[in-house]
């Protein structure tokens, strides 16, 4: 009689599961999660211990490719557009400035509430001076971010990390008209690097920005050119992070990508904007027909649009360090350029980057 009553909730009430708490538990667990792993690759890093190359076979790109990466990428878009509620912005975006490392204080405006969502966290604009443009050299960084490689493009082939390479006219396509690239016409036989040099003495060089999720996504114009075209190729959205890179060959001739090609002073040059998983949206301030990772395209193939027409037989002129396009998330940019033997790169394999800061130069 002296037992005292216990009361119990019913089970499914005690159990449930509200949609907050998934969020919190599950973005809890991935910032850990990477957290540990830029842990590892530092570790590696201060000891010079070099990651080995460990490639993918078939059957595991085939089922990583079967990975429904753009239906993902188009729900993950609309999701960053839904307004959050103000009391929950800043745990949200305090959450992924520390697991990826976000600046706030360059940010034009550090205050969080005024990010209504994702998307507009994403695409922060800068403090005017937080990125000053080198003057001093020929080829800037079009975006910060970490250089995977650089170098002189050798038969026909470039690295995306050392030692795993991928095919440049997989990666660019066909070759473009000569008369919308201003280009004489090569000689016929020649390879298609080969093609793209227009200038006797010239070599073909490359060089490979990878944008981290924390990193600015704005991306610039790195040196004085004009753009006359402009590849889509629709393809799969597959993580570029440097651990992919080194595990699948070719990674960025699978994935969606955007190719301008033009020339400089020097001749033919290309800027690439690589998406992957979560950045199916590229895009290109001058380009209002670009619209990348819609149902309507199908893997494989590719569009071309052209920037010269009766009215403009110039192109897109592009200075130095202005405003070319955005990610809604980190990827790769993938620099290919035709330059004068003597040109150098000022860049460490594996170094950190911000936009603006040289390249290399004459």
């Amino acid at each position: 009689a002296d037992r005292k009553k216990l009361h119990t909730a019913p089970v499914g009430q005690v159990f449930r599961l509200r949609p907050f708490h998934l969020l919190v538990a599950t973005g809890g667990g991935y910032a850990g999660y990477r957290k540990y792993e830029d842990y590892k690759l530092e570790q590696l890093e201060k000891r010079g211990i070099e990651v080995p190359v460990k490639l993918a076979s078939e059957w595991e790109v085939a089922l990583y490719k079967s990975v429904p990466t753009r239906l993902l990428s188009r729900a993950w878009g609309r999701l960053n557009q839904v307004e959050l509620p103000t009391w929950l912005r800043k745990p949200v975006y305090s959450l992924y400035i520390w697991t990826f490392g976000v600046n706030m204080k360059e940010a034009a405006v550090e205050d969080l509430h005024h990010y209504r969502n994702l998307s507009e966290f994403f695409r922060r604009k800068l403090k005017p001076q937080a990125r000053p443009v080198c003057c001093l050299h020929s080829v800037i960084s079009p975006s910060d971010g970490k250089i995977l490689n650089f170098g002189q493009v050798k038969n026909c082939e470039v690295e995306q990390v050392k030692g795993v390479t991928y095919s440049l006219e997989s990666f660019l396509g066909p070759r473009i008209s000569t008369e919308e690239l201003h280009f004489s016409q090569a000689p016929p036989g020649n390879s298609f690097q080969q093609q793209l040099v227009t200038k006797e003495g010239n070599e073909l060089y490359h060089c490979v920005i990878y944008l981290a999720p924390g990193d600015y996504h704005c991306f610039h114009s790195p040196t004085d050119w004009r753009v006359s075209h402009r590849r889509h190729f629709p393809g799969s959205l597959m993580s570029v992070n440097p651990g992919v890179a080194r595990w699948i060959k070719e990674l960025f001739c699978h994935n969606e990508r955007v190719v301008l090609t033009g020339d400089w002073k020097h001749g033919f040059f290309s800027l690439t904007a690589v998406g992957a998983t979560n950045v199916g949206s590229i895009r290109i301030y001058f380009d209002q027909d670009l619209h990348t990772n819609s149902p309507c395209y199908s893997k494989g193939s590719y569009n071309d649009f052209s920037f010269i027409s009766n009215n403009n037989k110039e192109g897109i002129p592009m200075r130095k360090g202005e405003h070319l396009g955005e990610f809604n998330l980190g990827s790769t940019i993938v620099l290919i350029f035709e330059a004068p033997k003597d040109f150098k790169f000022h860049l460490k394999a594996g170094q950190k980057i911000r936009f603006g800061e040289a390249l290399g130069s004459l």
